[in-house]
């Protein structure tokens, strides 16, 4: 049985509408996935953005700290608030820590969470020592202090600045690994993040030349 010409053309019009059909659902799908995959790609960026400033800010401070308790009061005051704005940076990463997950590899997201952690225990650590430092300064302040509490009081003293010390040591012992993730999130940033070392390189250098002109 032969098929007329209408028959062929209303077969061949059926064909061309089911292919466009699935060409447009195909391309509508793929279009899609390419929308979600640029979506994720941007979330992506923004994060790695914000922790790398975050670390770079953090590694800025410390930096600043580690420099100034060389000079003078070794935890004066601007010792500590160097200490008290890195402590403020941690705040801030914890308030947008669901944005880790936006991150792809497991493996800088564990090391990033993980150096937080072991920079916020020492600092905070650090705050708690000088709180009973001053209060053990205030009792041998005071002329009413019985002598047995004095001595007992100069020796804790003496555990306490051995404890201040070494909590310090441990924040900038972890803190130089903030270089080597930062390394990581700038291919991903897009960034160099390189600003916050030149702000701490003019800094250590007019200090030094502040040094050198003043007097002999």
């Amino acid at each position: 049985m032969k098929l007329s010409a209408a028959d062929l053309s209303s077969h061949d019009t059926l064909w061309a509408v089911i292919l466009g059909a699935l060409l447009a659902t195909a391309s509508g799908f793929l279009a899609t996935q390419l929308e979600a995959w640029f979506r994720r790609r941007e979330r992506e960026r923004n994060a790695a953005l914000l922790f790398g400033e975050l670390l770079s800010t953090i590694a800025l401070l410390l930096g600043i700290a580690d420099d100034t308790r060389a000079t003078g009061d070794p935890y004066g005051p601007v010792t500590m608030r160097m200490l008290r704005a890195a402590r403020r940076e941690i705040d801030v990463y914890d308030r947008n820590r669901e944005q880790l997950y936006d991150l792809r590899d497991a493996e800088t997201r564990a090391k990033l969470h993980t150096l937080v952690l072991r920079l916020t225990l020492p600092i905070d650590g650090v705050f708690d020592t000088a709180r009973e430092i001053a209060s053990a300064r205030a009792i041998l302040a005071s002329p009413r202090t019985a002598k047995a509490v004095r001595d007992a009081t100069v020796e804790r003293l003496a555990e306490l600045d051995a404890l201040q010390s070494g909590g310090f040591d441990f924040v900038i012992e972890n803190a130089d690994s903030i270089g080597a993730l930062i390394a990581k999130l700038r291919p991903i940033a897009r960034d160099s993040f390189e600003n916050y070392g030149r702000l701490r390189a003019a800094g250590v250098s007019g200090r030094d030349a502040g040094e050198a002109d003043g007097p002999a």
